[in-house]
């Protein structure tokens, strides 16, 4: 274990009292200040207002960028040990320099809708601004649907004691609910850890974990009930006040994606289930089972017994995406050489992975938990693909990296399809089914799961608008969902009926209808690795432009720039293709046909 490393976090700051870390802090609550200043005394003479908004707009840039450094680093050193109290005492407390952020960023809308300045005039005049014309013309659509000032920051107030509070209470909740598992024994379990048992290849213990973690969520439902309600209810109130025609308008405009193509993804979703329910019938065969239960989604299929010393993962990594990019892979390289990953499971440390930039420092870093197995080392390629996306941007400014998470997810599943794609020529025949159907149960559930989470939420919101929701009739939305998505491919009476306790983005207050982007960014990207296979090595410039520029341009408008049509079923049905092939490879191996 001592050969996987930890990250190397010296060239960022020396620790909190570090005078740069602090520099940084004062810094922050300085930049934010002077924007209010500046918005305070805002000048009547057109010319000046041009000086005025030019000056707060790069202010925003710098603050911003500080804010982003600073809570980066803070979450990184309480995510290796969340028994760090001063680091979370620093994540409070960056979040709190932050806030005056907020309320400017509230003004300045205000005053620059309110202002007269044409934005073309405002970037002729300061061409070094051409960057922020998408969001100068989004913060004069918002300015359209915000509240006063005051009020934006009463909302603000308030939330930190309801609606906040009510997604700490969910993460605290789920986070400790435990079950038992050996009475004998005295043998208890997480919830999560039961959750994880949904991969075991004993369907016996799969089983039996599943009915303890439903039996968990059950005896806490009313407490998740109250969390979702005070969260959702936040949002319909915040909504209607501000004039928004529903959620789901806030969120297309938060995606930078038009409502056409929205509903061209979801449609496109939709029509696609028989597929995935084929997939889950043969999985089923292969199981020698009549249907899938819930607890069988991940069971294993095929044997992978590979394991990958950490430098057997570096070389695997850097070859296979050298085989895309040379680029791709010398960052890639680098990562590994600077200590960029924290890869090392740790007592204390959080699970999962993920990737975090350093804006001021020009320097991403990534978390996992690696284990030696081809899964992590996918996740590593998952995780790589944002932190290069992240260090194309690394010399341009803020504009360049504030993209929607609808194209944040496009790079890490890029990466990921080349070593999915690479590991299946040259695996063993047992390998190669593990590996196919593993990429097959994460597909299904960016399409199939979310679809049925998408579903589910439009259901409440639909109906917190009128009246708090029971869990009794979360369950029933929820079960409602999972039947129209999964189908006759699962056993009814083995569904999940407290999936809404179970994921913590329904409970984010300001991001609702967290789900879908993540399907927008499996499809987007395997259209784009389609693409990529018929181009060849011309495309490479492609896809560095489309990451270049998400962060300044619409997901649309991205996407014509490679000649795509997000508005049209066709385009997202090129990445359904791509799944459809494996699929038919699959039955063909299940089958033997």
């Amino acid at each position: 274990m001592s050969d996987i490393p930890v990250w190397d976090t010296t060239s960022l700051y020396e620790g909190f009292t570090d005078p740069r870390y602090l520099a940084d802090q004062a810094a922050l609550t300085r930049n934010a200040a002077k924007i209010l200043k500046i918005l305070k005394k805002f000048p009547r003479d057109k010319k000046q207002r041009r000086v005025a908004l030019a000056q707060a707009v790069e202010l925003f840039a710098r603050a911003s960028s500080l804010a982003e450094q600073l809570g980066a680093y803070s979450y990184m050193l309480y995510s290796v040990n969340t028994r760090d109290e001063t680091a979370l005492q620093q994540m409070n407390l960056n979040q709190e320099l932050s806030l005056p952020l907020q309320d400017a960023e509230v003004q300045f809308r205000a005053t620059w809708a309110a202002s007269g300045v044409d934005t073309a005039k405002l970037i002729k005049t300061y061409p070094e601004l051409e960057p922020h014309r998408l969001a100068l013309d989004e913060a004069r659509i918002l300015a359209a649907y915000q509240l006063s000032s005051s009020e934006e920051n009463l909302a603000a107030d308030l939330a930190r004691s309801g609606a906040d509070a009510w997604t700490r209470l969910q993460a605290a909740l789920s986070s400790t609910l435990t079950a038992v598992w050996d009475p004998k024994k005295k043998v208890t379990k997480t919830v999560t850890e039961l959750r994880q048992l949904a991969y075991s290849s004993d369907r016996s213990e799969r089983k039996k974990a599943f009915d303890l973690e439903k039996s968990a969520w059950k005896s806490m439902e009313t407490a998740f009930a109250a969390a979702l309600n005070g969260v959702k209810g936040h949002a319909v109130t915040l909504n209607r006040r501000r004039g928004w025609n529903g959620p789901l308008e806030f969120s297309a405009l938060q995606a930078r994606l038009s409502p056409k193509a929205l509903d061209s993804l979801i449609s496109v979703m939709v029509e696609s289930l028989p597929l995935f329910r084929r997939y889950l019938k043969a999985k089923a065969y292969l199981l020698k089972l009549p249907k899938l239960g819930f607890h069988d989604l991940f069971a294993p299929v095929g044997k992978d017994d590979r394991r990958f010393t950490w430098n057997q993962t570096r070389d695997y990594l850097v070859k296979n995406f050298a085989g895309f990019s040379r680029e791709f892979a010398d960052f890639t390289s680098l990562a590994f050489e600077k200590n960029w990953i924290h890869a090392r499971p740790l007592e204390g440390k959080i699970g999962g992975a993920y990737c975090t930039s350093l804006p001021l420092s020009r320097e991403p870093r990534i978390l996992s938990n690696f284990d030696g197995s081809f899964g992590e080392l996918k996740t590593l390629a998952h995780e790589l693909g944002h932190g290069w996306h992240y260090w194309l941007l690394r010399d341009k400014g803020h504009a360049y990296r504030e993209y929607p998470m609808t194209l944040a997810e496009t790079a890490s599943i890029f990466a990921e399809t080349i070593i999915t794609e690479e590991a299946l020529k040259d695996a063993s025949p047992e390998a190669s089914l593990f590996i196919l159907e593993q990429s097959l149960q994460n597909s299904t559930q960016v399409i199939v799961d979310i679809l049925s989470r998408y579903q589910f939420e439009k259901a409440v919101f639909e109906r917190r608008e009128k009246n708090e929701l029971s869990a009794q009739e979360l369950n029933s939305l929820m079960l409602q969902a999972q039947k129209a998505t999964y189908g006759e491919a699962l056993d009814p009476e083995e569904l999940h009926p407290w999936m809404w306790a179970v994921k913590g983005h329904y409970y984010q207050a300001g991001l609702a209808f967290y789900n879908y982007p993540y399907a927008f960014g499996q499809l987007f990207a395997l259209a784009l690795y389609h693409l990529s296979k018929k181009q060849g090595p011309s495309f490479v410039k492609v896809y560095e432009t489309i990451l270049g520029e998400t962060g300044i341009r619409t997901a649309n408008d991205l996407a014509a720039a490679a000649g795509f049509n997000l508005e049209s079923p066709d385009f997202w049905r090129q990445g359904i293709a791509t799944i459809e092939a494996q699929v038919v490879e699959f039955e063909r191996r299940v089958h033997g046909r």
